[in-house]
């Protein structure tokens, strides 16, 4: 008959193994980590491509004051921001641009202006247009540059895609709409627009002049030009001397949540509007 032999504790051993046993095992990192995502609030924000750079810096800076907020978002143009609000798929709809009148089933809260600047590559030799030379180059009336004093070459039009606030903002100032441009290019987002025109010395587009300004300063062939002997720079719209300026909006439907108010209420704070002008933006008043 064989005899199974049991090797006991010594007194008092069984106690500390079997805490530290059920101690362990209530203290997985794995599991505690899940639970602190499961408590997390997510806001999300969606809309301008000229917005989604800065608001991406401020969600950064919201997260670190306000811990289990974390804020999701995402570009696709003001007219997405719009219809997401409105559909309820998302908290907050980056809009760059005023409301319009069929809009006043939403609210808004302004955070920052911007202005709209026609930009060429940086070795192309033309320094400024008149409004006239933008519509007659954006209708296809002159095709080359060598009509408005640069070279001769055959000017290749980028402009931005049917939604875009950009683009409405384009239109309305110049007076053509969006089936009379003729483009060789259709981009969608700011970076899109400055890429193509820093890779083509033919190539001329026209973008956020916040989003020119810092990417120039990061290295992008590109150059803002004057407009009628207006320059676009952050300070000429500051100041009123320029004339293509426009709201940088979040946009929302009531009823929200405390923390999406709260979040608001920050990007209007002092440290927001650091943000804002370190993201080439013109902050506005609190």
């Amino acid at each position: 008959m064989n005899t199974k032999k049991t090797t006991a504790l010594p007194s008092g051993a069984a106690t500390p193994w079997i805490l530290a046993a059920l101690m362990l095992a209530g203290c997985n990192p794995v599991t505690d980590q899940k639970h602190a995502a499961d408590k997390t609030v997510r806001i999300s924000i969606v809309g301008s491509s000229t917005m989604s750079p800065l608001l991406s810096e401020m969600g950064k800076a919201y997260e670190q004051e306000t811990l289990g907020t974390r804020s999701d978002v995402q570009s696709g143009g003001s007219s997405r921001g719009v219809m997401d609000v409105r559909a309820g798929t998302a908290a907050l709809g980056m809009v760059s641009r005023e409301l319009k009148a069929d809009e006043g089933d939403l609210h808004n809260v302004l955070i920052a202006r911007d202005g709209i600047g026609m930009i060429v590559n940086a070795d192309n030799p033309v320094t400024g247009l008149s409004k006239k030379q933008v519509i007659d180059i954006y209708t296809d009336q002159i095709t080359n540059w060598k009509d408005v004093g640069g070279d001769d070459l055959a000017i290749t039009v980028v402009s931005k895609a049917e939604g875009r606030s950009t683009l409405e903002v384009f239109s309305d100032y110049f007076g053509i709409s969006y089936r009379q441009i003729r483009a060789d290019v259709i981009i969608g987002d700011n970076q899109q627009g400055i890429q193509t025109v820093g890779s083509s010395v033919a190539a001329i587009g026209y973008v956020s002049i916040g989003s020119a300004e810092y990417e120039a300063e990061q290295g992008a062939a590109i150059r803002l030009i004057a407009l009628d002997d207006q320059f676009p720079s952050t300070e000429s719209v500051a100041s009123g001397n320029y004339q293509i300026s426009r709201e940088l909006n979040l946009v929302y439907k009531e009823p929200i949540t405390e923390q999406v108010r709260d979040f608001l209420t920050f990007t209007r704070s002092s440290k927001a509007a650091e943000l804002v002008s370190r993201m080439y933006f013109i902050p506005v008043t609190p």
